[in-house]
């Protein structure tokens, strides 16, 4: 297994100290935690993008150049860009430039959005949201693979004139995900293009992202890609990560945090019915207590699902260096285990994206159209299957 940590970059109150720190202090944390992330060896990092509430990620791009200027190896993620508010066009010319600023570490994760608040601050009516990102999808996949694009949907201007986005993407197209938290549709439209799928896994029980893993894989199959490509990515669960040498200790020190902070949030529809924690570690997705304990609950989370990449959130309403200490037993005490006990083939040698970056090959022909051709010949090649 690989692993990723995410953050969409929460700016919020210790509910048991009140204490807060500064917008600067908290946007610099983002980049350190990035940084110190590389030096353990996790895999990716992740920024996520909110433009309503108590956050600070309305830009994850300048978030990601950042980070992209103080690491060297480790792939930088999104969770997710919220491409059905966003312009394709701007999509495609600031994501490649971060591509080009850490020379093919970029994979893009999209979505909809979670919060419905962002679509009229946009212009947008939240009726159309899966309409939106169906079509915006569609134009930044192309824009990213061709140049001198004519374009005309129903959602921006027509592109009437050959257009070229630049910069152009460091080696072919980024892979891209798609981030699924809720419906079915996001889903779909992954396994429409032969594309991974990211699952939230964040605040409903285990079943219900098992529903919406099991459509993407049927689905996948029904349009005959590769199965070799068919990668999937699993949250942790709201609240983040909590390590203490045992259960029982993690839960003292971290549970009126997390009770706070859950009692805090009141928004329905989106709330987790885990309130309490020791409902969150029993049957939560919350990776809170021993190092065994969350060892056993990611790979009972891989005997559902089969992910190939876990993805952690810190505590961010603690002190920094305690979320960094975390981190760290994180990486030395969990994630060993873990990979022993779940092998995948991500980002290694049989996936075309793992020399991707520079630092891994640069992948010559680019990834993106080895993909492609290789979902285009299992299809040719089980045409007698799909045809019935």
């Amino acid at each position: 297994m690989k692993f990723q940590v995410l953050d969409i970059i929460p700016h919020l109150k210790n509910p048991v100290t009140g204490d807060i720190v500064s917008t600067a202090d908290r946007l610099n944390q983002v980049v350190e935690t990035a940084r110190r992330a590389e030096e353990l060896g996790f895999d990716s990092f992740a920024v996520g993008e909110r433009h309503a509430g108590e956050f600070v990620s309305s830009s994850p791009t300048t978030v990601l150049a950042a980070i992209a200027a103080v690491t060297t190896r480790i792939r930088l993620q999104t969770g997710v860009t919220v491409l059905s508010v966003l312009d394709p066009v701007r999509v495609a010319e600031d994501y490649a430039t971060i591509d080009q600023l850490s020379r093919g570490r970029l994979e893009l994760v999209i979505g909809k959005g979670n919060e419905v608040l962002q679509y009229p601050l946009f212009g947008l009516s939240l009726d159309d949201q899966w309409e939106l990102l169906a079509e915006k999808y569609a134009l930044l996949r192309t824009l990213w693979r061709k140049e001198s694009v004519t374009w005309s949907g129903r959602f921006r201007p027509a592109l009437t004139e050959p257009t070229t986005t630049t910069p152009r993407p460091f080696a072919g197209s980024p892979r891209i995900w798609h981030g699924s938290a809720t419906t079915l549709t996001s889903a779909a439209l992954a396994a429409k293009w032969g594309d991974p799928l990211f699952a939230a896994n964040a605040i409903q029980p285990r079943e219900n992202y098992k529903v919406l893993i099991d459509h993407y894989r049927e689905e996948y199959e029904r349009h005959g890609h590769d199965p070799r490509h068919q990668y999937l990515g699993s949250g942790s669960g709201a609240g983040g990560v909590f390590i203490a040498d045992t259960t029982q200790e993690a839960i003292r020190q971290y549970g009126p945090v997390y009770e706070g902070l859950t009692a805090g949030r009141n928004v329905p529809g989106n709330n987790s019915p885990f309130r309490d924690i020791q409902h969150a570690v029993a049957e939560g997705p919350a990776l809170v207590g021993s190092p065994e304990q969350v060892i056993d609950k990611i790979l009972s989370y891989h005997s559902l699902y089969s992910h190939d990449l876990q993805s952690i959130s810190l505590p961010t309403t603690l002190p920094f260096e305690q979320q960094l200490e975390i981190l760290e037993r994180f990486a030395f005490e969990v994630i060993p285990a873990v990979r022993a006990a779940a092998p995948t083939t991500l980002w290694e040698t049989g996936d075309p994206f793992g020399g991707r970056p520079e630092s891994a090959g640069a992948t010559e022909p680019d990834a993106a159209a080895t993909v492609t051709a290789d979902h285009a010949f299992n299809r040719t090649d089980n045409a007698h299957v799909f045809a019935h």
